[in-house]
C-alpha cells in the first residue's frame, strides 16, 4: 500500500490527531512513522490520487493542526511513498538536516508575496526617461509598415522592462527582509514580475505585514502587491 506524507515532526510534537481525517473519499485515517529522532504524519494513499479542493483542503487542515501543537515540516499536497518503509528510510538519510530545518521553521510561517506592475505605466515612463526608447519609437511611426523597425522598438523595450522590474524586485526584496528570518525568491508567474517567500516569525507578523503595506504605499498606484499568509512554510522545507 502506497503511503501519503503530510508532514515530518519531532519526537517532542505532541502530534495530537484524535478526529482528524486525511485526504481520500472516505478520508483515510492518519498515523505516525518513526524515523530515529523523528515521526512522520502519514495515510494510506487513495488509489488515482487527484488536486480536487476536498483534497487539498484536508491536507491544508492536517498541516494547520499539527503547526498549531509545535513545529512541522510541512510537505506539498500528493507526496507519495511506495510503502512505509521506503518513507522511513527516505527521512532517515536526511535526519540531521530534517532536525535543524525543524528548530529554524520552529515559531515561523510563510507570507508569500506577489508584485505586479501596471504595463502602461512603465512603458510611459520608460519612453519619457530614455532618449533611445523615443528615438526607435519616432523611426517606427515615420514607417509604420516597417516590421524592421517595430521589431527594433519592441526589443529595446521588452529589455527595459525587464531591467526595471529585476531593479524593483532586489529594492523590495532588500526593504521586506528585514521583518523577516530569510526569505526564498521563486519563478514569477502570471502577470507579478515578483514572486517571494518569507519566513516570519509568530511575533514579528504584525510587523511584516506592515512593512508590505508601507512599501506598496511608497511605490503607488502603479504597483500591485499581494499578500498570502501565513501560510505553512512549504518554501523553507
Amino acid at each position: 500500500m502506497a503511503t501519503y506524507v503530510y508532514a515530518i515532526a519531532g519526537r517532542e510534537h505532541p502530534l495530537h490527531l484524535d478526529g482528524a481525517g486525511g485526504v481520500g473519499d472516505p478520508a483515510r485515517e492518519l498515523r505516525t512513522l518513526r524515523a530515529d529522532e523523528l515521526e512522520l504524519v502519514v495515510s494510506d494513499a487513495p488509489e488515482g490520487l487527484r488536486a480536487k479542493r476536498r483534497d487539498v483542503v484536508a491536507h491544508q487542515g492536517v498541516l494547520e493542526r499539527l503547526l498549531e501543537q509545535g513545529p512541522v515540516l510541512p510537505m506539498r499536497f500528493g507526496l507519495v511513498a511506495p510503502d512505509d518503509g521506503r518513507a522511513v528510510e527516505a527521512v532517515r538519510e536526511k535526519a540531521g538536516e530534517y532536525a535543524d530545518r525543524l528548530r529554524e521553521l520552529d515559531g515561523c510561517r510563510e507570507y508569500n508575496v506577489k508584485v505586479t506592475r501596471v504595463e502602461e505605466e512603465l512603458l510611459r515612463q520608460i519612453l519619457a526617461e530614455v532618449p533611445e526608447a523615443r528615438r526607435l519609437q519616432a523611426l517606427s511611426r515615420e514607417r509604420p509598415d516597417d516590421p524592421n523597425r517595430k521589431m527594433a522598438l519592441g526589443e529595446f523595450l521588452a529589455h527595459q522592462v525587464q531591467a526595471r522590474h529585476e531593479q524593483d524586485a532586489e529594492r523590495i526584496v532588500a526593504g521586506l527582509a528585514p521583518s523577516a528570518v530569510r526569505c526564498t525568491v521563486g519563478q514569477a508567474t502570471g502577470d507579478a514580475f515578483l514572486n517571494v517567500s518569507f519566513l516570519v516569525s509568530r511575533d514579528r507578523a504584525a510587523a511584516f505585514v506592515e512593512a508590505v503595506h508601507q512599501e506598496a504605499e511608497r511605490r503607488g498606484d502603479g504597483y500591485a502587491f499581494r499578500t498570502h499568509g501565513p501560510l505553512p512554510p512549504y518554501s523553507f522545507v
